[in-house]
């Protein structure tokens, strides 16, 4: 069965068409509400971005998981991503173990490099030619943090560690998925047996299935068993009462976010023009409920899906009316999910 997550960025954007803008604290409280309202409709787990120096607001995760965490009781409570390449292992390992102690073992990690975003990396004094190896070095350290105790270790980028234990440790087995676009991303998940987040508000399910072959063929090249693998997805998502319907509304604020994150990324020429037919034809899911259920279901037909994340709240789309596209998603689209994603993936 599928697993249905709840994503947000937390970008601060004007609405479109009316011109309001929340604020910085009505914008969190929607994120807590949203996830709160998302375990009551039956999502299993919400994931929230973490971005610094910017009109993403959302830059300390771990506090809004903890406030999440204290209203649900069921809902997993991971990131969408943590920038691991700029944080510190092993403040990242203190941060989210204590999530999962106060959580009772709900906590999870998606990490990522964050590397469109170079304004991130000059902020935090990184060099981004060092991003891969700085990253690298990071996740390997973290992994071992939340899963040893009396870690001896030395780097590049960091001091080193002489028999070191975080605390509080994790409940349990605290799960990192790594979020891999690329060759070197997928391998590394697999070499650690950490889990694997595609990228895929930036493509086609198509683009991303041979990155889930190549996790898959290290995976097993490292002696584990595919069945204790797991790969998940993201998309950018509207359902309305009819695909005409929810394409109109979605429109203006689909395109507020695209140009936001066009001009946050810079003239490096990474981010293309928006081009609404094509993204409806690729990455992002919007439709009636029958059209967004097909959509899924294709996801999980060409990679095999355990969790599918969905972003519903972007542009400066008013909090209501997110409130309102979760309750239709969860009353129209979850019920026909449980055949909409098929195992084995692709290259079984």
């Amino acid at each position: 069965m599928l697993e249905v997550g709840l994503m947000s960025l937390g970008d601060l954007l004007p609405d479109p068409e009316t011109g309001a803008l929340a604020s910085e604290a009505e914008r969190h409280r929607s994120i807590v509400g949203q996830a709160v309202l998302a375990e009551s409709c039956g999502f299993t787990s919400v994931h929230l971005g973490e971005h610094h120096f910017s009109d993403y607001v959302l830059s300390a995760p771990p506090v809004v998981l903890a406030a999440i965490g204290e209203r649900t009781t069921t809902l997993r409570l991971s990131t969408a991503v943590t920038l691991a390449g700029n944080l510190d292992p092993v403040r990242v390992a203190e941060d989210y173990a204590t999530v999962d102690v106060l959580s009772g073992g709900r906590a999870e990690l998606v990490l990522g490099r964050g590397n469109l975003f170079t304004h991130t990396y000059e902020g935090f004094g990184h060099a981004v030619g060092t991003a891969r190896e700085r990253y690298d070095e990071s996740v390997a350290l973290l992994v071992r943090l939340l899963g040893e105790e009396d870690v001896t270790w030395d780097g590049t980028f960091r001091s080193p560690l002489r028999r070191h234990t975080t605390r509080p440790r994790p409940v349990e087995r605290l799960p990192v998925w790594i979020g891999a676009g690329s060759r070197e991303s997928a391998e590394l998940a697999a070499d650690l047996g950490c889990w694997l987040m595609l990228p895929s508000v930036f493509g086609s399910a198509e683009l991303f299935a041979p990155i889930v072959d190549i996790y898959r063929s290290r995976w097993e090249a490292n002696g584990r068993t595919w069945a204790d693998a797991r790969v998940g997805a993201c998309s950018h998502t509207h359902v309305g009462p009819t695909t005409e319907a929810a394409r109109a509304r979605w429109e203006p604020y689909y395109r507020n976010y695209w140009a936001f994150v066009g001009t946050l990324i810079g003239a490096s020429g990474r981010w293309p023009a928006f081009d609404y037919p094509s993204l409806l034809a690729g990455p992002a899911i919007c439709g009636g409920p029958d059209e967004v259920v097909d959509r899924i279901g294709r996801w999980g037909d060409i990679l095999g899906l355990d969790r599918h994340l969905f972003m519903f709240d972007l542009g400066g789309m008013p909090h209501p009316e997110v409130e309102g596209v979760i309750e239709r998603f969860a009353a129209d689209v979850l019920p026909q999910l449980d055949t909409a994603s098929t195992r084995p993936r692709v290259g079984s």
